[in-house]
């Protein structure tokens, strides 16, 4: 079958952004009502705040709540047209994006904003028992076997299998892995403690299993010791320089011990999206394509890569997978792009690495400085608001992290 060329808009020459997460949406935003015609193309037709999904996987947020559609957000823009798409590979010959189904984007300038998925190190066989947080339909698939698992154990006469439903595993001790287990936990502790009458959840175990030597090893060792002994008081079993060797239906095998639980979750590192192969450009171990200080792939002036999929190397390390990371990537590059090539290099300012461990409990540092506890909750919170992309997002959630802050309760414990 002849396979059609699509000319988004006219004129010269068009930007193609693929990707609707942080970067490819903050590109597109800023290049909103210029000359430059945009095309956004992503395989889902919503934005996702990612940073949020562990909170849909444990029944604290609804999907809606953290998702808004890219029409919606760009619906303004009459210079950004939205393709909703899976490209699957880039000829930089004839300057165009193929999606799965044939059709060829043509490109002037090339914007990647791919961004990552988990890395199972070799065991893609894991992903069908020990789910990851990637998309709303994993944390959808988190949520009912949570619920479920409680539900199986109240009507469970048999104490072995009573005690594997009722414990989940956690692989993976940086911000996603210590966020899950610091909600699981107290979502079986107190906001299911009234809800059965055979089984009491507060005796539900959750396992946090953690390869490194301490946890959240991107942040400071107070933040580290501070998440350890938080969680450990909240009933959190923490095992840490564990690696795991075996999951399957019944649970996960260390080198060490069993542990049979119904629940597993994968939080143990990403690796970029596949546009290194789309460019037949070497990729870095986790998938990532080396850009020069503009954000282009070195050779390609044409082409430019953020977020997630670029390695960007600021002061001798490269700049980790992280929202703020994106968003600032994809805003800096839209707005030299409405005026032609960047003249200059992407500076990244941290806004600070933080990570939430429960109710009052979370960790924040900022350059030399590092927070614990209550105002590391508040600074936690107040950095997820900014970062949301609608302004109705922003009250709505607002709200819900209150009043659930008051009265411990949880809205969204429906199991498909």
């Amino acid at each position: 079958m002849e396979n059609k060329i699509a000319t988004p808009h006219s004129g010269s020459p068009p930007v193609v952004v693929v990707g609707g997460g942080f970067g490819g949406l903050s590109c597109a935003r800023a290049l909103a009502g210029s000359g430059v015609q945009v095309t956004l193309i992503d395989r889902k037709n919503h934005h996702l705040f990612q940073p949020l999904l562990y909170q849909v996987a444990t029944a604290a947020l609804s999907p809606a709540d953290i998702a808004i559609p890219i029409r919606s957000i760009l619906s303004d823009a009459a210079n950004v047209e939205v393709l909703m798409g899976e490209v699957v590979a880039v000829d930089h010959h004839e300057r165009c994006v193929i999606l799965e189904d044939g059709q060829r984007i043509p490109y002037g300038i090339l914007v990647l904003a791919v961004g990552s998925a988990y890395n199972y190190f070799g065991h893609p066989e894991w992903q069908d028992v020990a789910t990851s947080l990637k998309t709303i339909g994993d944390a959808r698939r988190i949520r009912a076997r949570l619920l479920r698992s409680f539900e199986e154990a109240e009507r469970c006469n048999d104490i072995a299998r009573r005690s594997r439903l009722m414990t989940s595993v956690v692989i993976g001790g940086g911000p996603t892995g210590v966020e899950m287990a610091g909600t699981i936990i107290e979502l079986a502790r107190h906001t299911l403690r009234r809800d059965f009458r055979h089984i009491d959840p507060s005796h539900a175990r959750v396992v946090l299993v953690e390869a490194g030597r301490r946890l959240l090893g991107a942040l400071p060792e107070k933040c580290s010791s501070y998440a350890l002994q938080t969680l450990r008081k909240k009933g959190v079993e923490v095992h840490l320089g564990t690696t795991v060797k075996e999951i399957d239906e019944t649970g996960i095998r260390t080198e060490t011990t069993e542990i049979a639980a119904a629940t597993v979750i994968w939080a143990a590192g990403i690796r970029a999206n596949p546009a290194a192969q789309w460019l037949g450009v070497e990729p870095d171990r986790s998938g990532r394509i080396a850009v020069a200080p503009d954000l282009s792939v070195p050779g390609r002036p044409d082409i430019y890569v953020v977020g997630d999929a670029a390695q960007f190397d600021a002061g001798g390390h490269p700049l980790p997978a992280l929202a703020q990371v994106a968003q600032q990537q994809g805003r800096w590059l839209g707005r030299h792009l409405r005026t032609g090539r960047p003249p200059s290099a992407f500076v990244f300012r941290n806004r600070g690495d933080t990570a939430v461990i429960g109710r009052d409990a979370a960790v924040y540092a900022f350059r030399s400085w590092s927070f614990t506890g209550r105002l590391a909750w508040f600074l936690w919170s107040l950095v997820h608001i900014v970062l949301l992309i609608d302004f109705e997002k922003r009250v709505l959630v607002s709200f819900q992290w209150l009043w659930r802050y008051i009265t411990s309760s949880r809205g969204a414990r429906l199991i498909d």
